[in-house]
């Protein structure tokens, strides 16, 4: 063989076994890298939207028949996340008032007192209360969920004209 042709075959089997022999020699490791995260259940509540009756005619109209309305409060819970929402008596509870039988006043001026009750039901039958037998179930969605407060002022209340209104706390407990 020629001078040449020797050095170029040399050059190319040198070139080979160096490619291969750097593959040949690597090694790998592997380890598996664990990856997690909780997520806790959270809730929010507005009910800054309020109930509001309109006016009430104790001499007419609301003489025989109850002043209805209704209002919405708005909770967004993590998704599956359970709640229930209690409304408390209001700021102007009379006698007798408990947190699971609520005897809910508006009030007008410093002692002029009208009645009135709210419920969880549209058939105003079932008192929301302030406890979690008397609160409203909701299951959290990620999304706002409005849930209707039902509301009745009594018929044949002999009040004074004015204005009237109540502080209710809501609350969601989760």
């Amino acid at each position: 063989m020629n001078k040449i042709l020797k050095s170029a075959l040399a050059a190319t089997t040198l070139i080979a076994l160096s490619a291969l022999g750097g593959t040949a020699y690597a090694a790998t490791a592997t380890s598996n890298l664990a990856v997690s995260a909780s997520v806790t259940a959270n809730c929010t509540i507005d009910a800054s939207g309020g109930l509001a009756f309109g006016a009430y005619d104790p001499v007419v109209t609301n003489a025989s028949t109850d002043l209805t309305g209704s209002g919405t409060i708005n909770t967004t819970c993590t998704n599956g996340a359970a709640a229930t929402i209690t409304l408390g008596q209001g700021a102007n509870a009379d006698t007798g008032s408990t947190d699971a039988a609520p005897v809910r006043r508006m009030l007008s001026g410093a002692s002029d007192y009208l009645s009135y009750q709210l419920y969880s039901d549209s058939g105003r039958t079932t008192v929301w209360g302030n406890t979690a037998g008397t609160g409203a179930a909701v299951t959290g969605t990620g999304a706002a969920v409005s849930t209707t407060v039902y509301g009745s002022v009594a018929a044949g209340q002999n009040v004074a004209s004015g204005s009237y209104s109540d502080t209710v706390v809501a609350t969601v407990t989760f």
